[in-house]
């Protein structure tokens, strides 16, 4: 599979994960929520709890691929991360071979994850896996705030 190629509904079984599942991993602490999103996205849509930030746009850029013109301008969009080769991959090696934890990738819907799986996968960590639904279906997991309609009224002075 290159960069440019949809991943195939083979692959995809192999590679993806349902976001209920990918959570009870971390909770039994099996496996590791990598988000990989840019950080403007994060920035503006909010952080997922007990993740590690490693933004795949600037990892392929750090490991020499082409990027799409799409994800040219999703990089450009934001503030390079402080990331350099060697310190992505003592990020990755500690979590994956340290911790023997799955590297459970998470983006904004579950498009970029699968890329992220895949490529991991070729650089020989076989634990990497996509999240299904990405941060949107973890946001609809999250309970919802109180409105002003359901919220208690205060009693009113007498």
């Amino acid at each position: 599979m290159s960069d440019e190629t949809p991943v195939s509904d083979q692959e995809r079984a192999q590679l993806e994960i349902s976001l209920p599942t990918a959570l009870e991993l971390c909770r039994l602490g099996l496996g590791t929520l990598i988000d990989i999103r840019q950080t403007f996205e994060i920035e503006m849509k909010g952080a997922i709890p007990d993740t590690v930030h490693i933004p795949l746009f600037e990892v392929k850029v750090m490991l020499g691929h082409a990027l799409t013109e799409d994800e040219q301008d999703i990089l450009d969009a934001g503030k390079p991360k402080d990331m350099d080769v060697m310190s992505f991959f003592t990020m990755i090696n500690q979590l994956h071979h340290g911790r023997d934890h799955l590297l459970l990738c998470i983006c904004n819907s579950g498009r970029r994850s699968l890329t992220a799986a895949a490529m991991l996968r070729k650089m020989g960590y076989g634990k990497a896996l996509s999240v299904a639904g990405g941060f949107q279906a973890w946001k609809k997991l999250q309970p919802a705030a109180p409105s002003a309609q359901t919220a208690p009224s205060a009693p009113s002075a007498a």
